[in-house]
């Protein structure tokens, strides 16, 4: 699978910190996404989502490396989903 990369936030996730890498290939967004999701980094998470879901309609999301998610980013999860999946495309958060 070949495609761009972006930094979409910061560099590696510190502790209570965020990094979002977004990646294209074949038409699918995926983010990989580092650190923890909480109140405090909600909204990073928020605008990569956005970022991502226009105007591709598959999006992957890769939380292996996320350590810490509260319900902020539970809520974040569910409302992308309805989003995307309102638009006629689809969101997937694989198993390892």
């Amino acid at each position: 699978m070949t495609g761009d990369e972006m930094p979409v936030s910061g560099q590696a996730a510190q502790p209570g910190q965020l990094s979002v890498v977004a990646t294209t290939a074949d038409g699918i967004r995926l983010l990989t996404l580092a650190g923890e999701i909480d109140d405090d980094t909600g909204e990073t998470l928020r605008q990569a989502l956005d970022v991502a879901a226009t105007p591709r309609p598959g999006l992957v999301l890769d939380l292996r490396q996320v350590t810490f998610m509260d319900s902020t980013g539970i809520n974040i999860l569910i409302a992308a989903h309805q989003t995307v999946t309102g638009a006629g495309g689809w969101l997937r958060l694989p198993t390892p």
